[in-house]
């Protein structure tokens, strides 16, 4: 299938966790060099794309565990944007909470750290869209 024919409807779709500690009250953000797509993106939320077979949460549970070495639970969906910056890019965002694992960076993480909510725009060198940074202030 030719997927450039397409004029609007079709998107790659990622799937991201908004990983919380709610003893920490902090998130799990990872760093990323020499992104493909996006080339100003460094922090952001551990996730990527998921394949058809499995449910969506399925796949963020396998990224999220092959890039930080966690597994976590995923709580519910948080908010779903694309971006200024690459428009056929669709990304889902969930909550999720760690429930074992061992911490570790690795794939296309180089580093990972926790954070304060209200801190990732520090981070960030993509756009964060407004009412997601607004969730963020409620965790």
């Amino acid at each position: 299938m030719d997927w450039s024919k397409f004029e609007k409807g079709v998107f790659l779709v990622n799937v991201l966790g908004i990983i919380y500690d709610p003893e920490t009250k902090k998130i799990l953000i990872g760093r990323r060099k020499n992104d493909p797509y996006i080339k100003e993106l460094t922090w952001c939320f551990p996730g990527g794309r998921p394949a058809y077979e499995e449910d969506l949460e399925y796949y963020l549970k396998e990224q999220i565990m092959v890039k930080t070495g966690l597994e976590v639970e995923v709580k519910e969906i948080v908010f779903a944007k694309t971006y200024p910056e690459k428009r056929e890019f669709l990304s889902i965002y969930y909550l999720c909470e760690v429930t074992g694992g061992k911490e570790n960076a690795s794939e296309k993480f180089v580093e990972i750290k926790w954070v304060e909510p209200t801190e990732v725009q520090k981070y960030f060198t993509t756009s964060l869209h407004p009412k997601l940074l607004e969730y963020l202030k409620t965790l």
